[in-house]
């Protein structure tokens, strides 16, 4: 009798258990017809329409501006009056879904490859559509991700994800649209203040930094050189894999990403353009803004890397991460804002954006660092990254600015038309103690 009532005891606190924890369901899929009206909707391009109407189908924008139907009986509408609409933000590299506890679990981890060669490694299938945090950065703005492997010098293939998804082949939104490289560390010393990242900002290296670099460079050249060759080839007896995972860089259809900070190691990346005609992209670029005119005449998009830290080197100016991006526009170069903190977990991308405004953005620049900018860097702004018509539905609806952390709070997103819920352990915790202290 004592067992029976103990495996009962022991069922009920399973069943309390369960319910307690954070359950969310990827939407299903709209096919229907719906309306956001009344709203400011800020479009992503530096447009911005007073009290507009956006009308979506089958998961699309079929129609967007300031004209509301006449009659909207019958009809699923979300009104929007007193609201802030955006488009979806971009998270343009990180190991969202790679890395769940940054300096922990080792077991959780599954961003970096052994080895210093491997294109071949793809990101998005070790990519965990359950990771606690997606559903957070949801509730705080961002729909889309691009997943970057880490690690060697070539790291492999990142791709764009949605964060609404069962399963990898669910959240692929464009499968492995790039390869990432780490760029050889030039410097002889301590470059940065902090702590390390891509693209070699760690401490100083034995023997001659400088010479082991461009060693590492020319090794890496002599790569590309290979694969080019192979490529040219019509047929093989024997499949070279890694060569043939590099051959979208050849044909445009991929671009390649180079993680690195300094001014050596980005004139470093002109030069593969110049011999091999790469789309290239720096990721990092602490220093970007002192070749912002030579980056933007060789038509090279810039990732900033973290902007809330102190700056790369120690005769820079206090403040220069937060001036970076206001320096950046009016040179004309392509660029846009990333969040790669991991003990926020990525969150703040839309408030790192509103630091920028401060130190000299517009507040539409700063929204199209962290959309439209990401969307044309990642080569997907024919589908996201603006509300216009025949993009894909990925709309957030806010109260308050999305840039102001004090007043910002997502209370609707839609991806790809699908109204995904909010829902997140961060909340979950919060209904909690409310519940604890006798405030809810």
């Amino acid at each position: 009798m004592k067992k029976i009532f103990s495996n009962i005891a022991a069922l009920f606190l399973l069943l309390g258990f369960a319910k307690a924890q954070e359950t969310v369901y990827p939407a299903k899929e709209n096919k229907g017809r719906f309306f956001i009206t009344n709203g400011t909707v800020h479009v992503g391009n530096g447009q911005v329409l007073e009290n507009a109407t956006i009308e979506v189908s089958n998961g699309k924008i079929v129609k967007i501006g300031q004209e509301t139907p006449a009659s909207l009986l019958g009809q699923s509408v979300y009104d929007a009056k007193g609201k802030q609409v955006y488009p979806g933000l971009i998270l343009p590299a990180t190991d969202l879904g790679l890395k769940e506890i940054a300096n922990g679990v080792r077991g959780s981890n599954d961003y970096s490859e052994l080895g210093e060669y491997n294109p071949s490694v793809r990101s998005i299938v070790a990519y965990n559509t359950d990771s606690r945090f997606i559903n957070v950065l949801k509730a705080n703005g961002i729909l889309l991700a691009s997943v970057v492997p880490e690690g060697g010098i070539i790291s492999g293939s990142s791709t764009v994800v949605q964060l609404d998804a069962w399963n990898w082949e669910d959240a692929a939104y464009k499968m492995d649209n790039g390869i990432h490289i780490n760029m050889p560390s030039f410097i002889t010393r301590m470059g940065r203040r902090g702590f390390g990242g891509f693209g070699g900002r760690g401490g100083a290296q034995a023997g001659d930094p400088v010479k082991a670099a461009f060693q590492k460079v020319e090794e890496l050249k002599t790569f590309f050189r290979e694969a080019k060759a192979y490529l040219q080839e019509p047929t093989h007896k024997e499949t070279n894999l890694k060569l043939e995972a590099v051959k979208g860089l050849f044909d445009k259809t991929q671009k390649l990403y180079i993680h690195g900070d300094q001014v050596k190691q980005m004139l470093v990346a002109i030069d593969f353009v110049k011999e091999f005609g790469f789309s290239v992209v720096i990721v990092g670029g602490s220093e970007s803004y002192q070749i912002a005119d030579l980056l933007k005449n060789n038509h090279i998009a810039v990732i900033l890397g973290p902007e809330h830290e102190l700056p790369a080197m120690e005769d820079d100016d206090v403040d220069q991460p937060y001036k970076t991006p206001a320096e950046l526009q009016k040179a004309g170069v392509l660029f846009a804002l990333n969040d790669t903190h991991d003990e926020s977990r990525y969150m703040n991308l839309s408030y790192n954006a509103g630091t920028a405004v401060t130190y000299g953005l517009t507040k539409e620049q700063a929204l199209e660092a962290i959309t439209l900018n990401a969307a044309k860097i990642l080569g997907i702004d024919d589908k996201t990254g603006s509300l216009e018509v025949g993009k894909d539905a990925n709309i957030i609806i806010c109260d308050g600015d999305i840039l102001d952390m004090k007043s910002s709070t997502v209370t609707h997103a839609f991806i790809q038309g699908r109204n995904v819920s909010l829902d997140n352990k961060q909340k979950e915790l919060y209904e909690r103690y409310k519940y604890k202290y006798g405030i809810k």
